[in-house]
């Protein structure tokens, strides 16, 4: 069984690596999820959780890639927000 809450935690690190994103919260509540937001930007805003097998999906049902490669999700995360890459 993959450990979600885990998942998160290191989403949260490699999207923390992109300059113009910001974490708001990491929660562990149920649901637990990752808020995230553009520095730059009070409306562009997302929040990521990640599923059982592994898939960091956004509040819309975007897939943004899988625990297998956390550093591709969060820069597809940096994308959406129109962040700059790392």
């Amino acid at each position: 069984m993959l450990d979600t809450l885990s998942c998160l935690e290191k989403f949260a690190a490699a999207a923390r690596q992109h300059a113009d994103l910001a974490v708001q919260r990491v929660s562990f509540d149920d649901p637990a999820y990752v808020s995230v937001r553009n520095r730059f930007s009070s409306t562009l805003t997302e929040t990521v959780t990640c599923s059982q097998d592994g898939g960091f999906i956004t509040s819309w049902g975007y897939r943004l890639g899988s625990a297998d490669n956390i550093e591709d999700a969060a820069a597809r995360l940096a994308f959406l927000l129109a962040a700059l890459p790392a």
